[in-house]
């Protein structure tokens, strides 16, 4: 049984120790139950819920996909024929969509589960433990688990490297320095307290890494490190895997939960669109001045009608398909055993998808609604998530800093793991696939706990006129050191995969396994050792 003291380290004011926890999450009959039956229901309960965040990143990588795609259109003259050329030309930068779009978005669920965390610990002097533990744990996941899958996922005997080393090194040092900063934060510049300057310069490290990165992206000089960049794809899916024909796609987010494509019409432009047709990549085409008022006079109220009745009507399949208990693919299936189980499975499922049905199609405003709309159902399920957790903790006496680096952080991670996965398989490169385990890392620290702790010591400073008070930082700092040295260790196999297979991912498939396992091994000392130290403090 766990004493108000340990109540008060890890800043959880809502959680009754007694030995029949009296918090409930449904409704008061629950405390009536045995404690043993209790944690099973939550324990499902909080890995339905990770269903649901695997469910709702499909959605999540068709909007981001979306506004990558999104081209602006200029208007050239040719100098020699003086005709005016159209051109096409990405809006994102390749490495800045990595850091913000994919990195931001695939650790948002760990972002969202720290602010909540340090929202309901306002009042309370000292932070709140769930989301450093989650986001440190995740660090691991991202590290460890997720490089494991990454190495072995290219078929066998190809090999996929770093095109650009230079971005990567510059991600790598803004990764490891987010820790390194942390632990100086903990225990050597203000010790187990955090300021409102701490908070703020924390997020605005996250600035410097964009500005970093961007700068040895484009080569700046005296910002960049002088390395050559091989060829790297332009988009960040390969345009082979973007050419789906409608026959084929039924839109169906939990059979295809690591499927980022869905059904496109390429006929059929953004209904906020600026260019009148979809392209991939820097394109030109001559347009006489007759043609280009013509085109924007008499079809811009046809194309609008067109445009509007095509997204409601996909909208309207996105319903349908929720409710669809087989797919035509389930249907082909030769077994009657597997066909059940997948019925049983669209079951289970069905809730999740007719709730993020809601979430309006990707075609809309280039997939930034869509977008946005991901990120406020996985907030939802991150609120439902540190409720479990309160509960859980409650019900079993298990610290809920240990549930928060290990079973919160390996759920909440699980769109890293899809990000990661879908471009190992599809890049030509590692690239985005590497540089979205190092920058998920890096924006865990630098928003994920920075956002939450610049809202506690400012309520605090105005408040009790006092900083934040970090009384596991004991805890946490010594899974900073664990975190750091296994994350050496994990470096340096890449980079000895580089020096001999010349790729960091892929090749003979023994090598891969060997790889995995070891990546794995860490992570187990990670977490053993982490757990370990929690219980000598507490």
């Amino acid at each position: 049984m766990a004493s108000n003291q340990t109540k008060d380290i890890l800043g959880i004011s809502n959680v009754s120790w007694h030995s029949n926890c009296e918090s409930y999450l449904l409704f008061h009959g629950e405390t009536s139950l045995g404690n043993g039956f209790r944690a099973f229901l939550y324990l499902l309960g909080l890995a339905y819920c990770f269903i649901g965040l695997s469910a709702i990143t499909a959605r999540f990588f068709r909007s981001m996909e979306q506004v990558v795609k999104h081209t602006r259109q200029i208007v050239e003259k040719d100098p020699l024929t003086n005709a005016e050329l159209i051109r096409h030309e990405k809006i994102w930068n390749y490495t800045i969509a990595d850091i913000t779009l994919l990195a931001f978005g695939t650790s948002f669920p760990q972002i969202s589960l720290a602010t909540i965390d340090a929202i309901r610990n306002l009042g309370n002097k000292y932070a709140g433990g769930l989301g450093p533990g989650t986001l440190v744990g995740s660090a691991a996941f991202d590290l460890f688990p997720i490089h494991a899958i990454c190495v072995v996922v290219p078929k066998s005997g190809s090999l996929k490297k770093i095109s650009d080393i230079g971005v990567w090194l510059v991600e790598l040092f803004w990764s490891f320095w987010a820790y390194i900063w942390l632990y100086i934060i903990l225990k050597v510049w203000t010790p187990d307290v955090v300021t409102v300057w701490e908070a703020l310069l924390t997020v605005l490290q996250f600035g410097l890494l964009l500005l970093h990165a961007y700068a040895q992206d484009k080569r700046w000089p005296y910002l960049s490190l002088p390395l050559p960049r091989t060829d790297r794809p332009v988009e960040w899916v390969p345009e082979e895997s973007q050419n789906i024909k409608n026959s084929e796609c039924e839109c169906d987010d939990s059979s295809e939960i690591l499927q980022a494509d869905e059904e496109q019409d390429m006929n059929i432009v953004d209904i906020f669109s600026i260019h009148s047709d979809i392209v991939t990549g820097p394109a030109y085409r001559q347009v006489p001045d007759s043609d280009m008022e013509e085109s924007s006079n008499s079809n811009f109220a046809g194309q609008s009608s067109l445009q509007l009745a095509y997204v409601l009507s996909v909208w309207r399949q996105q319903f349908l398909d929720a409710i669809a208990l087989e797919s035509s693919e389930s249907r082909k299936m030769n077994s009657i055993f597997m066909r059940i189980g997948n019925i049983f499975w669209q079951l289970v499922l069905l809730p999740w998808r007719f709730l993020f049905a809601f979430v309006p199609p990707y075609h809309i405003a280039h997939g930034w609604i869509a977008f946005i709309w991901s990120l406020i159902f996985i907030s939802g399920i991150a609120y439902i998530v540190t409720k479990l957790t309160d509960l859980i903790s409650c019900v079993t006496g298990i610290n809920p800093y240990v549930i928060a680096f290990t079973a919160l952080a390996s759920g909440t991670s699980w769109p890293d793991l899809v990000a990661s996965k879908i471009a190992a398989e599809r890049q030509e490169t590692a690239d985005s696939a590497i540089a979205n385990i190092t920058c998920s890392n890096s924006v865990n620290i630098y928003v994920g706990i920075g956002i939450p702790w610049l809202i506690n010591t400012t309520y605090n400073f105005f408040k009790y006129r006092e900083p934040l008070y970090i009384q596991n930082a004991s805890g946490l700092s010594f899974s900073l050191l664990v975190f750091f040295s296994t994350s050496i260790g994990c470096i340096l196999v890449l980079v000895f995969r580089r020096l001999t297979l010349g790729a960091e991912l892929g090749g003979p498939r023994l090598w891969a396994w060997v790889t995995a396992i070891f990546f794995i091994f860490l992570w187990l000392v990670f977490v053993v050792l982490s757990s370990l130290r929690v219980s000598q403090i507490l």
